[in-house]
């Protein structure tokens, strides 16, 4: 008989290659283009509120006070860095003294509009009723009448002064406060936490104002940035229109308004102010957009 035989596999040990050093190493993250856009902009308004802030210690002349030439084109020197206006005072000092107006006027109006119309929208949005009637015929009122007629009509009435721009501008901003205030303080009304402090016994008025206030207080404060681009603009209208403040305080809409006639021989006089409040609004609309991004209901339910 033949003796089987019986072969054993062996086993073949392949070599591989350890992979690279750099790929077991997490990628760094990319920076999208849009969040540096974000990050310019805020920049850019953190230096125009720091020197609207810090003017009156700054190495500049005064607004009011003729230094040079009329319509002097820009120089290496401080005062004299953007050239004179049309009666011979710095650009630079006036610049910055406008920033002063145009952002009080924008971000106190818009404190005023999100003070009354972010409490009128959450007691419609909670209380319902009557009272959201009443909040809507109020809101409904002030949004029939065109924005500037609107405004034409109060400063007129008012008088020209930084006081009643504030106060006219603050009233255009109200209805918008009150419709968002309205619809978030409705989304927050069916929370779980809101269910449960009902449930608890707690007032009415304990919940708006411990319950849902906080809650929406981030998503009307971040439409703030946007209101106070619009109300900017709106404040430079009625500069350029001449109802804004008078002379010799400046304003961005006030500069252009003066220089307006000088625009083909001295462009320099419409374009600087012209562009700061250009980036100033876009700025405030980046960073307003990112926020609405942030703390919006829906866009945080998606």
């Amino acid at each position: 008989m033949k003796q089987s035989t019986t072969t054993t596999p062996t086993l073949t040990v392949v070599d591989v290659p350890d992979p690279p050093a750099h790929a077991a190493e997490p990628a760094a993250p990319v920076r999208r283009p849009r969040d540096i856009l974000v990050k310019l902009a805020a920049g850019w308004l953190i230096l125009i509120v720091l020197l609207a802030l810090f003017a009156s210690v700054l190495p500049i002349p005064a607004y009011d006070v003729r230094i040079d030439r009329p319509a002097l084109g820009p120089s290496l020197d401080l005062a004299r860095l953007l050239g004179t206006d049309a009666l011979g005072r710095s650009t630079l000092s006036r610049l910055i003294y406008g920033a002063r107006v145009s952002l009080a006027v924008g971000f106190v109006s818009v404190l005023i509009g999100m003070v009354i119309g972010g409490t009128l929208g959450l007691l419609a949005g909670y209380l319902r009723g009557v009272f959201e009637k009443i909040a809507n015929i109020l809101t409904d009122s002030l949004l029939a009448y065109p924005p500037l007629v609107l405004l034409l009509a109060l400063t007129s009435t008012m008088g020209s002064s930084l006081r009643s721009l504030v106060i006219s501008l603050g009233l255009l901003a109200v209805p918008t406060f009150t419709r968002l205030a309205r619809a978030n303080t409705m989304a927050f009304a069916q929370r779980e936490f809101v269910t449960a402090s009902r449930a608890l016994g707690g007032r009415r008025l304990r919940i708006v104002f411990r319950e849902i206030l906080p809650n929406v207080v981030f998503p009307v404060a971040s439409y703030a940035f946007v209101m106070a681009a619009v109300l900017i603009v709106a404040e430079g209208s009625l500069s350029f229109l001449g109802l804004g403040i008078p002379p010799p305080s400046p304003s961005w809409g006030g500069m252009i308004a003066a220089a307006k006639d000088r625009l083909a021989t001295q462009p320099q006089l419409v374009f600087i102010p012209a562009a700061a409040m250009f980036l100033t609004i876009f700025a405030l609309n980046v960073v307003g957009d990112r926020a609405r991004r942030r703390f919006d209901v829906r866009e945080s339910a998606l």
